[in-house]
């Protein structure tokens, strides 16, 4: 169905979420009609974030918000949900819309396996009743939907359309861009020539298929590389677990700025404990790129001021290639802990593959690399 008719059946005139790449169309409906208006959409860090921003304007308006979200983003919602929203806690109702990424049956990447056989039931076990959108669902059906909904919201509960594969569709047209000249799969190629056999956690996303394609085009082992392909915002508290047990290995974690963002608590953390030998890049094009280039706030904040706030001895931004290799050679030497934001542009091959080995296998052949190690 056409997403301007779903929005019209919903009838809500606010919108906050993390963006997906099943709800393209939504996202870029809004960002087209809104743009970033905190009056009416607001991209949140993350699914908890965005769910507590939308109880705050029910509680100051009265009004019906809107969530969207992945489906992975459901166990950054269970909380607020179950503690704040709850018609047993304070009956905050609002209206979800999910993608549904690993949906049985469809297939779809490993990480989305397990969380798509558990979507519908975690909405359950929640008591968010739900109503999937197919691509064969007429309008009618979405708005009968939508009026049994009317009657859960009324009384302080939460409801959610989950949308199923291609079920969304939108005419319009929009092109992220940013004025930065690096690539991030040229940032990753200078990386890997600095870091040789020293083990990489890579983020969520483009860069870690990046990472994987480099390492094939110069015949390397993915031995070295530990790719986070879910778990967004967690690439940098797994590269913590490893610095500290590896201490004499230097640790590289290559982080995105919407996954930083997404539990920017973690650099607390590893401000806290500092380990000497991690190395923690976070490339930042100012846009959640892997799911279709929504914006994130990441150019409007310092994150070197926030890293060194959060205890990092050393923090610098970079966005050209030569002070880029110079930092990468310096982090590299230095027995101290160092954060290098990197200023890229937006947009990626169109041939970009995927990994060819398993999560499994990944996970196995990097920790026997790990073992080899001091």
């Amino acid at each position: 169905m056409k997403v301007e008719k779903l929005v019209e059946i919903i009838g809500a005139d606010f919108y906050t979420g993390v963006p997906d790449s099943q709800l393209k169309s939504l996202c870029n409906y809004l960002m087209n009609t809104y743009g970033i208006d905190s009056n009416h959409h607001i991209i949140a860090a993350n699914e908890g974030n965005c769910t507590a921003i939308a109880a705050g304007y029910n509680l100051s308006t009265g009004k019906i918000p809107v969530v969207y979200m992945q489906n992975s983003g459901e166990g950054n919602i269970i909380n607020p949900v179950a503690s704040l929203l709850n018609d047993k806690v304070y009956a905050i109702p609002m209206v979800f819309i999910i993608g549904w990424r690993g949906e049985p049956g469809i297939h779809d990447e490993p990480q989305h396996i397990y969380q798509g056989e558990v979507t519908l039931k975690l909405l359950e076990d929640m008591d968010i009743s739900a109503f999937v959108i197919r691509k064969s669902t007429s309008d009618n059906e979405a708005a009968h939907a939508m009026e049994q909904f009317r009657e859960l919201l009324g009384k302080g509960k939460n409801v959610a359309f989950v949308i199923a594969k291609d079920a969304l569709s939108y005419d319009g047209k929009i092109d992220y861009a940013n004025e930065n000249t690096m690539s991030r799969e040229e940032i990753i190629r200078h990386i890997v020539e600095v870091t040789g056999e020293d083990p990489i956690i890579s983020t969520t996303g483009k860069a870690s298929r990046e990472l994987f394609e480099i390492r094939e085009a110069k015949g390397q082992s993915h031995k070295y590389d530990f790719l986070t392909v879910g778990s967004m915002g967690h690439c940098s508290s797994i590269s913590l677990g490893v610095a500290i047990n590896k201490p004499e290995t230097k640790i590289w974690c290559l982080d995105g700025d919407g996954a930083a963002l997404m539990h920017m608590g973690a650099l607390a953390v590893i401000g806290a404990n500092a380990p000497k030998n991690m190395v923690h890049i976070v490339i930042n094009n100012g846009s959640h790129e892997t799911v279709g280039g929504m914006p994130t706030v990441a150019n409007s904040i310092d994150v070197v001021g926030v890293a060194k706030a959060c205890g990092y001895p050393y923090a610098v931004c970079v966005d050209n290639f030569s002070d880029l290799d110079r930092e990468l050679i310096s982090a590299r030497d230095r027995d101290s802990l160092s954060l290098i934001e990197v200023r890229s542009s937006i947009g990626a091959r169109s041939d970009l593959g995927r990994p060819t080995t398993t999560a499994l296998e990944n996970k196995q052949n990097f920790m026997g690399y790990l073992n080899e190690l001091k």
